[in-house]
This record gives structure tokens, sequence and C-alpha cells, in this order.
């Protein structure tokens, strides 16, 4: 739990990387998942004579199901990643703020 600044700030750095890694690891899925339909529809069994029949033998495939199941939880792993870095930016920013208006209030009362 992000409890002060400086718990955001360092949950912040210690989780720069993480969520690099998040990205980088969804973004190859994702780009992946063309060429391994391709690759499928290529191997598709000779029955498949239509592009229509060799896309949804493709689709249909054990190994691009898979795929699919590794980029859900990929997609997941990122947007946690992303919305809790977005969670401490919001600390750092009410931090920020109520010190301004106690800088505010200060200066009121001299």
């Amino acid at each position: 739990m992000i409890e002060s600044p400086e718990d955001a700030l360092k949950y912040m750095r210690d989780n720069a990387k993480p969520l690099a890694e998040a990205k980088a690891t969804r973004v190859y899925l994702t780009e992946y998942r063309k060429s391994l339909k391709g690759r499928l529809c290529r191997e598709a069994p000779p029955e498949a004579r239509t592009i229509d029949d060799r896309n949804n033998w493709a689709y249909s495939h054990r190994e691009y199901t898979d795929h699919l199941d590794a980029l859900r939880i990929a997609v997941e792993d990122e947007e946690r990643l992303k919305w809790m870095m977005v969670a401490a930016q919001a600390k750092v920013e009410i931090w920020r703020s109520q010190e301004a208006s106690n800088r505010a209030i200060d200066k009121n009362h001299q």
C-alpha cells in the first residue's frame, strides 16, 4: 500500500522496469499473433481449401488459442502495473496540492 509520497516515488522507481517489460511482452504477443496465424494457415490440412477454411482452422488451433490466453494474461499484467503507476503518480500530485494549500494557509496567517 502506498501511504506517502516517498512510498509512491519508490514504487514508481521500482516498477518502471516491470511495467516496461509487461508492455514489451504484450506488444510482442500482439504482433506475434499475426505470424502465428500465418504459419498455422500454411500448415492447414489439404481439406481446408479456401482462405476462410484455412483461417477458421488456424483460429481454432490449440496453439492459437493458447497464444490468446497468454496475450490475455500479458494485457492484464500490463494494465495492473499501469494503473498502480497512475495511482502512485496521483498520490504525489495530491501531496503537492496539499503542500501548496498548506503554504497558502501559512502565508495568510503571517
